[in-house]
C-alpha cells in the first residue's frame, strides 16, 4: 500500500497518529506526516510512501475518520 497525506486539506487534529502512529506523525508545523524514517519512498510518486501489510487496517481506519480527508491511499 502507497499512502500520502495532501497537508493543504490537514486540520491538524491529529487524530491519525492516535489511530497508527506506526505511520503518521504530528511535526512542529501543525500538520501530520508520514514518518518516514520508518517508511520507503515511492520512486515516481513524490511524498508517497509504502506502508507494510500488517498496517494496512489502521492506515485505512485513519483515512476514513481524518476530518481533512487528506490521507490518501493506492493498494
Amino acid at each position: 500500500m502507497k499512502v500520502w497525506i495532501e497537508h493543504e486539506y490537514c486540520t491538524g487534529d491529529g487524530l491519525c497518529e492516535e489511530l497508527c502512529p506506526a505511520v503518521f506523525e504530528m511535526r512542529d508545523d501543525g500538520l501530520a506526516h508520514v514518518r518516514v524514517d520508518r517508511h520507503a519512498t515511492v520512486d515516481g510518486e513524490p511524498g508517497a510512501f509504502l506502508v507494510s501489510g500488517e498496517l494496512e487496517s489502521d492506515v485505512l481506519d485513519a483515512q476514513a475518520q481524518c476530518a481533512g480527508e487528506c490521507i490518501y491511499v493506492k493498494l
